[in-house]
């Protein structure tokens, strides 16, 4: 054997196995003794990472590059991600609050009690310490991660960066922002490329590296640490928890409710694809891409 010796069963049923043997032992006396030899309840603990993709460093670098190139050329970057989908209702949120009696919530989570599903899409802008969060009401998709980034341009880029030429955009590898997703690609070249003149930079996190994305832990965090322990009945509740989050460092936070249905399942065929003016990079082609507009194809 090991030296981890696991035992999966009760104290009841260990006696009942002593007692089948002769041996009659009280519970306490079945605890104590297996406390004495260093066993105790453990709970499963996620230390394993797995084996990590070959070019897992190589892409952190290029991130790191991509970065500090727009930074020095006073060029926006945004890290992009979706929070944590939330039901919208009397129901328990974790966390604690100081309080003289706790918020009374359902006993369960049913989703047809539910005023609907908040699906927060943020963007974090670390130039300016400052992240926007759009609460949709219908599902994560990639047409709904392009017209919030579309928004942004058309709104905060505008006031922060009237200059702006190129705009870089650090995202996860999975979700509604997947390297992989045609769609997303597609309405980044027609939404925000061509309308706003920009030359887009995507560069994706590796598979199962999202928590190094800059918005997880300079802004997601921030806004679960607002809202812990309290109630999300409302979906001004979750506008007003989100707008309400400051930290010390001088973090602001802008939120907008977003009413429009997005449906699933859009497809985007070969002949579109072969019409959009996208560039892979040498390093991680998969991962590192340019969209440039398209009155400026000639031109790249």
């Amino acid at each position: 054997m090991s030296e981890y010796k696991w035992l999966n069963c009760r104290l009841r049923d260990i006696q009942g196995q002593l007692e089948a043997q002769a041996h009659r032992v009280s519970l306490p006396v079945i605890s104590r003794v297996l406390k004495e030899n260093d066993y105790r309840l453990q709970a499963n603990a996620k230390q394993q990472e797995g084996a990590a993709h070959p070019d897992r460093d190589r892409q952190f670098e290029y991130i790191r590059e991509q970065r500090t190139e727009h930074l020095a050329n006073q060029q926006p970057t945004l890290s992009v991600d979706t929070k944590k989908k939330e039901l919208v209702g009397n129901f328990k949120n974790p966390g604690q609050i100081w309080c003289k009696s706790a918020e009374r919530v359902n006993v369960h989570d049913f989703p047809s009690e539910a005023l609907g599903r908040a699906v927060p899409y943020g963007l974090y802008d670390r130039q300016h310490n400052c992240g926007t969060v759009y609460v949709g009401q219908s599902a994560d998709t990639p047409a709904f991660a392009v017209d919030n980034i579309a928004d942004w341009c058309h709104t905060e880029m505008l006031t922060r960066f009237p200059k702006a030429t190129h705009l870089l955009i650090e995202a996860d590898g999975g979700g509604s922002n997947s390297y992989r997703s045609r769609v997303w690609k597609r309405d980044l070249q027609h939404k925000v490329a061509d309308v706003f003149g920009l030359t887009i930079t995507v560069c994706h996190y590796p598979t199962g590296t999202s928590k190094w994305n800059p918005i997880e832990h300079r802004l997601f965090s921030e806004i679960s640490k607002n809202w812990a322990g309290c109630p999300l009945r409302s979906f001004d509740e979750v506008i007003h928890y989100i707008r309400d989050t400051k930290t010390e460092t001088g973090l602001t936070v802008q939120a907008h409710l977003v009413t429009k249905t997005y449906e699933k399942g859009v497809k985007v065929s070969d002949q579109e694809m072969d019409q959009l003016c996208i560039q892979p990079h040498h390093v991680c082609p998969n991962w590192n891409y340019t969209i440039y507009p398209s009155l400026n194809l000639s031109q790249n």
